[in-house]
């Protein structure tokens, strides 16, 4: 009889291994009891939180009742998915004896969750990976065939059908996920039980609610090593403090350039590190730049209306401009929100023979919302009534939720990638400056943010002449005759280029569009000197109708754009004068840029 071997026996932890281990479900006892006490004491002072608070079961029950409608179809979709697992379980048969086969289903091009060789080396999880993209496919593809439903209701079951498919990736599950199961043999168990932590330390940062690190939030400080720019700032109210940034060039442009940046996250998102810092670019170029900092919103401020971040934005930057270099014309960007408030702005200086902005630049912002892309999907009446319903509670909007928003729409990348990484391989996030940008969130006061969604996003407003009324004023941007330079990016999921470009066929004087390789940051984000992505141009005389005609007649250029803006801007800048030192002007400095009023943070 041949002996067979005895099965390997797991390593017994030695005492040191087991003193730690004991260590840290002390630690996971303790502070899971207390996050337990403080759940117990909120929910008692709050009551009940809504099961539904997106409102979506009344939306996937009329997207079923459709579906039901007609049962042949559905029929036969559902035996068209048996036969694709039908073929995987041949396949993978033929496979397991030692057949040469090809896949039946493989990841899109760039799908970072089954990079790992597991994922196609291994039979088993090849399969799980096979099957759960066979049934997202059909799922998906079951879902955009089902008739009646109209365009909106669609968009919105396809969006949060996606969200669950997401979720339910194998690669998200510690049994599924080949890398999890090596690490939790190797460590035996520690990645797990280091994950626990990783999960109660966000619990513990969002005051009962996942706070998901995306970066070491310790790594970076702002003034320290992100927004190090030199400058002082030059003036200040209740909501923005403008700073005026320190020459590097002995001569710089006579016409100052203002950066309204969006208030939804921080300015600093343009000056990152010097190297790829476009505030610091700018200024190197000779451009005498100010930026709006605008306050993190407390309830002290739950007041302010979108009229208010005008007046006291952009309009008391002018006078403060003026003030500080004694120039009354100068040139502006809008960047995201930042540039739908400039398109208001701009036409309500219109309206008021108002001149001192000679140009425009709009960074990824849309002014016609009647194709605002998948963050649509949030604007309908239940949904917006809902967001309502949470503001009311302190009068704004926690920043942590709009950062949800905006992670959902790449959720694979910027949610279930960190559950894997902190929660299931027990690893701490890598430090990167973009995503420590990222989390660093901002409120929403409750009465600007409803009349933003409301009166852009689902009503259109801003591009119907009259249709906003602004210190009895009424808004029409097609009175916008300045000069107007407007970038896009190609793969923008917030802002998308279809939707930025319908600006050109309502501002009335001449504009130039500009599609830029990448998204809505790193689309902005682009440095000459990385080299990177690339940009389209049309230098047609008029700008036709539609994105798709004027990407017809577009020619590419590889990497950045940045040289063609100062290029069109600083022909439009004056001559050359003697380089401006903050505070040296009519206002004295107050303190060092960045300021104080970015370094308000909600949540470390």
């Amino acid at each position: 009889m041949t002996d067979r071997p005895s099965p390997e026996v797991p390593p017994v932890l030695s005492a040191a291994e087991a003193e730690k281990m004991q260590a840290a479900f002390t630690d996971i006892a303790e502070r899971s009891q207390k996050l337990l006490a403080e759940f117990a004491e909120r929910y008692k002072a709050e009551g009940p939180q809504p099961v539904d608070p997106l409102k979506l079961t009344q939306t996937f029950t009329d997207f079923t009742a459709r579906m039901l409608a007609d049962p042949n179809r559905l029929l036969q979709a559902q035996m068209e998915l048996w036969g694709q697992y039908m073929k995987l379980w041949q396949v993978t048969a033929q496979r397991m004896m030692g057949q040469k086969v090809d896949p039946v289903a493989e990841p899109a091009k760039g799908d970072k969750r089954f990079a790992d060789p597991a994922w196609r080396d291994e039979v088993v999880f090849d399969y799980l990976k096979q099957s759960y993209l066979l049934t997202a496919r059909w799922l998906q593809g079951t879902i955009k065939e089902v008739e009646g439903v109209d365009d909106k209701t669609a968009q919105k079951v396809e969006f949060y059908t996606r969200q669950f498919i997401d979720a339910m990736s194998p690669s998200n599950f510690a049994m599924t996920n080949p890398q999890v199961v090596k690490a939790t043999i190797e460590s035996r168990g520690e990645n797990l039980v280091k994950g626990l932590q990783n999960l109660l330390t966000d619990l513990e940062r969002g005051k009962g609610n996942l706070a998901i690190r995306q970066t070491d939030m310790n790594a970076f400080k702002v003034g320290s090593n992100v927004a190090t720019s030199p400058g002082k700032v030059v003036y200040q109210n209740e909501l923005m403090q403008l700073i005026q940034y320190a020459p590097a060039t002995e001569q710089v442009w006579q016409m100052p350039l203002l950066i309204v940046p969006p208030w939804i996250n921080k300015f600093y998102i343009l000056d990152l590190k010097p190297q790829n810092s476009f505030i610091r670019w700018a200024v190197e170029h000779g451009y005498t730049v100010f930026v709006i900092s605008w306050v993190n919103p407390g309830e002290d401020l739950i007041h302010l209306s979108f009229e208010d971040y005008m007046k006291r934005g952009p309009l008391a930057a002018l006078d403060a401009i003026e003030k500080a270099t004694g120039e009354k014309k100068v040139s502006a960007i809008g960047y995201c929100i930042g540039g739908t408030l400039m398109a208001t702005t701009l036409a309500y200086m219109a309206a008021r023979g108002d001149d001192r902005i000679a140009a425009c630049t709009f960074f990824t912002a849309q002014v016609d919302f009647t194709e605002p892309g998948e963050l649509g999907v949030f604007i309908d009446e239940d949904q917006l009534a809902g967001v309502e319903q949470v503001m009311s509670k302190k009068g704004y909007l926690e920043g942590t939720e709009m950062a949800t928003t905006f992670n959902m729409l790449r959720a694979n990348d910027l949610i279930w990638s960190f559950v894997v990484n902190n929660y299931l391989m027990g690893k701490d996030p890598f430090p990167f400056d973009l995503l420590f940008w990222n989390a660093d969130a901002t409120r929403m006061p409750a009465a600007m943010h409803s009349y933003y969604l409301r009166n852009m996003y689902q009503k259109n407003l801003l591009a119907k002449p009259g249709g906003l009324v602004i210190d009895n004023v009424p808004i029409d941007v097609r009175k916008i005759a300045i000069p107007v330079y407007l970038q896009a990016g190609k793969d923008d999921h917030i802002a998308p280029a279809k939707s930025v470009y319908k600006a050109t066929q309502l501002f009335s004087g001449p504009v130039r569009f500009m599609l830029a390789g990448s998204g809505h940051i790193a689309g902005v984000v682009n440095p000459p000197a990385a080299k990177k992505y690339q940009h389209w141009l049309n230098e047609t005389a008029k700008n036709p109708p539609t994105l798709d005609e004027w990407r017809a007649g577009a020619t590419e250029f590889p990497g950045s754009w940045w040289n063609d803006w100062d290029k069109w801007l600083s022909a439009k800048s004056g001559a050359k004068v003697p380089a401006r030192v903050p505070g040296s002007g009519g206002l004295p400095a107050i303190e060092d840029a960045p300021g104080s009023y970015v370094k308000v943070r909600l949540i470390d």
